[in-house]
């Protein structure tokens, strides 16, 4: 059994065609895993398949082959294990704020009362800043702060996993940031274990743990996996002081502007094996210690750290 908490194996997804010809796979030999507790950004092109793999997690679509095992069980179908946030806040518009988050809050406990539904759903309302909202109807909220609810209520039923697809997509750069800073600060504190899909570079640089790298589709395969070896206590005003920094951002544009198409077929098999996508770190040295000068490294030269 796989020591990692999501083990994806061999996955395919392929759509019928609507002649005699058939489709080639979307995506296909798809390997990759997270661990409990850690976040994880897929980038890729549009096409590659990031939105069909996210929903085969979620259980929405259903995949053409391979496994997925999350916490040693294999997943079939939606589950309350699993949170979902959209790039569409996918409010139900006649209910509050608080009966957005309460509604999915009572499908996890149907057995509470409802005192302590309210409570429950009005202390992740709280954590996304939306206290003073709690008895609005989404009509009456901003883009942002409907966003806001919808991983309010993500988090408020406690999910082994949360599955973001382009959550920020839609908003403006800076609401985007101000929520990014709440979602880091809340995944922190509970520890969650997170799969996001982003477009943006600089987005997974300052959240993620791990960037999966996508290959061009049809075939599309993980190419590559970038670690983040960046302190975990980064924040938007500050990790672009990090000498990791543009190393690793440079790595992920040469992907996406140069390498991407570059991993398909039976020639790339030849050099990349789809079971095993290679681990970089580009913000490390030779010496496997993080970029930087001689004074971030005292054992180099001599002096006591």
């Amino acid at each position: 059994m796989s020591a990692h908490f999501l083990s994806v194996e061999r996955l395919k997804k392929v759509y019928p065609g609507s002649g005699r010809a058939a489709n080639p796979p979307v995506f296909d030999d798809l390997h990759f895993s997270i661990d409990r507790g850690e976040f994880v950004c897929i980038i890729g092109h549009s096409g590659c398949g990031k939105t069909t793999i996210l929903n085969v997690l979620a259980g929405l679509e259903a995949a053409s082959g391979g496994d997925v095992i999350m916490d040693g069980r294999e997943l079939a179908g939606p589950g309350l294990d699993r949170g979902v946030v959209f790039q569409s806040h996918a409010l139900m518009p006649w209910m509050t704020v608080l009966g957005n988050v309460a509604f999915a809050v009572k499908s996890k406990w149907p057995g509470w009362s409802g005192r302590q539904i309210a409570a429950h759903a009005g202390e992740y309302l709280e954590m996304v800043g939306l206290g003073p909202a709690l008895h609005k109807k989404p009509a009456e909220l901003s883009g942002g702060m409907k966003q806001r609810v919808g991983i309010a209520r993500a988090f408020a039923i406690q999910p082994k996993m949360l599955l973001l697809d382009e959550p920020f997509g839609a908003l403006d750069a800076l609401t985007r940031g101000t929520i990014q800073d709440e979602l880091l600060k809340i995944v922190l504190a509970t520890r969650q274990t997170v799969f996001m899909i982003t477009h943006d570079v600089d987005e997974a640089l300052l959240l993620a743990d791990r960037i999966l790298l996508m290959s061009d589709g049809p075939h599309a395969r993980i190419a590559e996996i970038v670690a983040v070896t960046m302190a975990r206590s980064r924040t938007r005003s500050d990790i672009h002081h990090d000498p990791q920094y543009y190393r690793i951002r440079n790595h992920l544009i040469d992907f996406l502007v140069n390498r991407s198409n570059t991993y398909a077929g039976a020639e790339a098999d030849a050099f990349h094996d789809p079971q095993h996508p290679p681990v970089v770190c580009p913000g490390l040295d030779d010496a496997g210690l993080p970029i930087g000068s001689a004074e971030d490294h005292p054992s180099l030269t001599g002096e006591p750290a």
